[in-house]
């Protein structure tokens, strides 16, 4: 979900990462290093830069996880939310291969700031929807969720493009630990506050279809207002043109460079984990929620919409972003070959406490919350350490357009098993689908196992 742009690394990865000089030739370097002359006249940094990633990481935990809790609420059983919103991650499956066609196309600022108003128009639209009571609901929200999606993924290409160009190698090393913080805080307010008021106002109203058109509004109202501040703040590097008179040249170096990738040594395996490595974690995420929300009887725990956005969109995304940094912390401090496994075990192992939660269907608050907390803690070891992976594998001369199509094979391992997850869990029930997810972290755990790593790869030097 949208784990998949947070980088748990050192500094030092960070800046090869996102460095303006790579997979560049010598006449993009050289349009580079004549802004970097001129980066003076430029807004600064902190005015920008942590609203950018709050408006880049809202939209995407909303589509992913807020229309999860939205359809059911709505009344759609686990099978269809499951299958439909899965679907709403095609967008970033195949993101990176449209992405150079936002490189031909205008400016990285005139994509940000026009799927910004997309996106608010587009959520807005779902509000008044449901306001309405428009015929065929279900189908026009879904085709305005997937542009909704569609627009994120493009906006993501062009923020981290912008990034790029706007900041030299020192600055964006300085601030990538402020654009993950604000990324992972647009993860609260979606999933912990706007859940939480979407339930609140639930339980005021008394009518569902209302309370989740009100949460939509503010939702689109908030995005609005994020494109107004982002006109006046956004900075205009002289590097940021459409370079027209290079056009086919850049489409077809990306498709030489998606060659390459798929060719590179050891991609069968590499292929293999990246899918196969969250085949559990994918459907687990889809089923978390619902099993949360559904009633006790139905072999859920009947846990409030507004209660879960506290319980598992406050204290689990806090628990995930510590795991996140601890993780990031001990692979710098000893290498990536000494905690790899580690933490591949750290990450599916507490996936057992949604087994024990769906056999006993515990009632304590406190409880629940401790043990989701175990599981998230848990959660981003274990993703760090994948993220750091898909760092290693990128590695040589292509190493930013590399990661970029490691990140959409990394969404279609998310989006595959999450199809089937809620047809799974209504044909067996949540104690037995929990037990399978288990069971489907097996073949991570063999891969794990024999994937080759540099002895010192992410060791602080």
């Amino acid at each position: 979900m949208e784990e998949q742009k947070q980088m748990m690394t050192s500094s030092k990865e960070a800046k090869d990462i996102t460095s303006p000089k790579n997979d560049m030739n010598e006449g993009e370097v050289k349009v580079s290093e004549a802004y970097n002359c001129a980066t003076e006249t430029t807004p600064k940094a902190y005015s920008w830069v942590p609203s950018l990633y709050f408006a880049e990481g809202l939209p995407f935990v909303i589509v992913t996880m807020l229309a999860i809790a939205f359809y059911n609420k709505m009344g759609f059983n686990n099978t269809e939310v499951a299958f439909f919103t899965s679907w709403l991650y095609l967008p970033w499956v195949i993101k990176p291969f449209w992405s150079p066609f936002v490189d031909l196309i205008k400016t990285k600022r005139w994509w940000v700031l026009s799927t910004q108003m997309l996106m608010g128009a587009g959520f807005a639209g779902i509000g008044l929807l449901l306001m309405q009571g428009a015929n065929h609901f279900f189908a026009i929200s879904m085709i305005v969720f997937w542009l909704i999606a569609f627009s994120s993924a493009t906006h993501d290409i062009a923020a981290d493009g912008l990034y790029i160009l706007a900041l030299n190698s020192h600055q964006q090393s300085f601030y990538v630990g402020i654009r993950n913080t604000f990324y992972r805080f647009s993860t609260i307010v979606g999933q912990g506050g706007l859940l939480y008021l979407a339930g609140l106002l639930e339980e005021k109203t008394g009518d569902i279809p209302m309370a989740w058109s009100c949460t939509f509004f503010i939702i689109g109202g908030l995005i609005f207002m994020l494109r107004l501040y982002h006109g006046i703040t956004l900075p205009k590097p002289a590097s940021d043109i459409s370079p027209l008179l290079n056009n086919i040249h850049i489409v077809h170096t990306f498709y030489r460079t998606f060659y390459k990738f798929i060719t590179k040594k050891g991609f069968g395996l590499a292929l293999s984990f990246i899918l196969l490595f969250r085949l559990g974690e994918a459907q687990l995420s889809k089923m978390s929620y619902l099993f949360l929300n559904d009633s006790v009887a139905n072999g859920g725990l009947g846990i409030e919409t507004k209660d879960i956005g506290i319980i598992y969109g406050v204290f689990g995304i806090l628990a995930l972003t510590i795991g996140g940094l601890l993780g990031g912390y001990l692979i710098s401090r000893d290498g990536m070959k000494k905690w790899f496994f580690p933490m591949v075990v750290f990450m599916n192992v507490p996936n057992l406490v949604y087994v024990l939660m769906a056999y006993w269907q515990p009632d304590n608050y406190i409880l629940i919350t401790l043990l989701l907390c175990i599981e998230q803690l848990g959660y981003g070891l274990g993703f760090a350490a994948f993220t750091l992976y898909l760092i290693y594998f990128s590695r040589g001369q292509y190493k930013t357009t590399f990661y970029a199509i490691s990140t959409g094979f990394m969404a279609l391992g998310m989006m595959l098993p999450g199809l089937v997850a809620g047809w799974i869990q209504e044909h067996i029930g949540y104690t037995n689908f929990f037990v399978w997810v288990c069971i489907c972290t097996i073949p991570g755990f063999i891969i794990a196992h024999r994937l080759p790593f540099d002895e010192n790869f992410g060791k602080k030097e």
